[in-house]
């Protein structure tokens, strides 16, 4: 099955999430034709009303926006998975959007994969039309605060953009043949940072824990590590078999292959790091071996370069 676009239409029956009611002063009506024209953009004229803008209730369609932002439908009941829209998008595969577009389609739910802004930029427009957030614990608590990444400062978040709803393991929203698993990592890329997982659908959402064909970036300051990326991926491949659709914060949409390779990759260059840190070599010497360089052609694909990825390494060690 194609992932893109309106993508992955994964048949499964009779599911109906237990999400939490929702304000609908503040919501549009699904027949309103902003609505119907957003929903039919994100997930094909084909699966939706035109009268009434009902999503067909016989499938879970995703369709995938920008990151790891996708609207997704299940059996007609419209969420979102992470928030990030801030230009029009016209890259190969995805729905090309502006972020009116997405705010019409009235999701009723939304969910953080962490609290980066390529992530987590747009939760007051989503609020304003009336969807319930839930992300973990940490990530509602560095919203709060003022933050500085990659060079960028960001203020704290005002209250009407932060997480309505939050949790610090694992939250279940059971339905009828359907089991949406939220799961936190410890930390990884961030302090902040779960996966999504449908279990019948057999998709896992991953956010950036994973960077697929990539060097990943580790956030230093926010607490992610080298030992946390690696033991993230592999709690991932637990949770997936050889059919798993997995998300990728970067990157194409993978499998357990994919994610395989990505984990072994993160081993042998924490353990090349190690190695040279342990025997007394400091962060320039390291650098300077390039250990790292029979990689490069591979995975320096990406914002994070061997210098970048091998200075994060030595100092999470």
């Amino acid at each position: 099955m194609s992932y893109e676009r309106a993508a992955c239409a994964l048949v499964c029956a009779g599911v109906c999430l237990l999400l939490s009611a929702q304000d609908a002063s503040a919501k549009k009506s699904s027949s309103d034709p902003q609505v119907i024209a957003a929903r039919q953009k994100f997930f094909g004229a084909e699966n939706v009303d035109a009268k009434t803008g009902q999503v067909n209730n016989d499938r879970v369609i995703f369709s995938w926006a920008t990151n790891t932002t996708y609207a997704v439908s299940v059996l007609g009941r419209i969420i979102l998975l992470d928030s990030y829209v801030t230009r029009l998008e016209v890259k190969p595969g995805r729905t090309p959007f502006v972020i009116q577009d997405v705010v019409d389609l009235q999701p009723e739910a939304l969910f953080i994969g962490h609290g980066h802004f390529d992530h987590a930029d747009n939760n007051k427009n989503f609020r304003l039309a009336g969807a319930e957030v839930m992300a973990h614990t940490n990530t509602k608590k560095r919203l709060s605060q003022p933050r500085d990444v990659l060079g960028m400062h960001f203020d704290p978040a005002p209250p009407n953009a932060l997480p309505t709803q939050v949790f610090s393991s694992t939250e279940e929203l059971h339905a009828n043949g359907e089991t949406i698993e939220l799961g936190y990592f410890s930390p990884a890329h961030t302090d902040t940072d779960i996966y999504i997982r449908y279990v019948r659908s057999n998709v896992l959402h991953l956010g950036d824990v994973f960077f697929n064909g990539m060097y990943p970036f580790i956030d230093t300051t926010t607490g992610g590590n080298i030992g946390g990326m690696i033991a993230g991926a592999t709690k991932a491949l637990a949770l997936a078999d050889d059919r798993t659709k997995i998300v990728p914060g970067h990157g194409p949409v993978g499998d357990r292959a994919a994610l395989t390779r990505y984990r072994d990759m993160l081993v042998t260059v924490r353990d090349r790091v190690a190695k040279l840190k342990k025997s007394g070599r400091p962060l320039q010497d390291v650098l300077a071996e390039k250990p790292t360089a029979d990689l490069d052609p591979i995975w320096a694909k990406g914002f994070t370069q061997p210098d970048m990825l091998v200075t994060i390494v030595y100092n999470t060690l």
